[in-house]
């Protein structure tokens, strides 16, 4: 059972953007400034969200995340006064984005230690799919980035190889990872977690070309 806190609903009022539109957000309208717009693209327990955008004001934050409960749990890490420039979308991203956010919209997309399915059988279920990168690509301004990260070493290959298929984007390490992160990392939970267990992060990130 999800406990709701005392000040969920000022919290969701505030930063949940509606999702049922009649046509694509404007992020112009929902922060009122024409600030970059970077997007997080599965927010967790929402460490990363809070922590960089108390850090950059001068850029808006918008978290998109599938389950309800999530949406939640980073609403509790949320204050109004301090993440003005957060928003929130329960949100499943698709071939319909279009739909819902505005094309050439984003200045960076952050996808942080998605689940690997590390069985070859579950291979189709991994997030990043050529039709997946189509719709990041769609949503990306030119020179736009992707910044991904991952513990799990055969996934961390799936992803270098889908981005080697493509000629919209390039990587930003000559090995097409690393292992230091930049100066912008923030350590969430699980990446804390899986260090414990001794699985060391790579760190991925590609530019838009094209």
């Amino acid at each position: 059972m999800i406990k709701i806190p005392a000040d969920y609903h000022e919290k969701h009022n505030f930063f949940v953007i509606s999702t049922v539109v009649d046509e694509p957000i404007d992020w112009r309208t929902v922060f009122g400034n024409d600030n970059p717009v970077h997007l997080e693209i599965g927010a967790g327990k929402g460490e990363f969200i809070s922590g960089i955008a108390a850090r950059n004001p001068d850029i808006n934050y918008v978290a998109v995340e599938l389950k309800h409960k999530r949406i939640v749990t980073i609403l509790k890490k949320l204050n109004i006064d301090v993440h003005r420039n957060v928003r929130l979308m329960e949100l499943c991203l698709d071939e319909t984005i279009g739909e819902k956010i505005l094309l050439h919209s984003i200045d960076c997309i952050y996808i942080q230690h998605p689940d690997p399915w590390p069985k070859r059988k579950h291979h189709k279920n991994r997030l990043i799919q050529q039709e997946f990168l189509d719709c990041l690509s769609s949503m990306l301004k030119m020179d736009g980035r992707i910044e991904l990260s991952t513990d799990h070493t055969g996934y961390r290959d799936w992803i270098i190889g889908k981005f080697k298929d493509r000629d919209d984007f390039v990587s930003l390490f000559a090995d097409g990872y690393s292992l230091t992160p930049g100066d912008e990392h923030i350590i969430t939970f699980f990446e804390t977690e899986k260090r414990k267990e001794g699985f060391e992060p790579c760190f991925m990130k590609y530019k838009k070309v094209r």
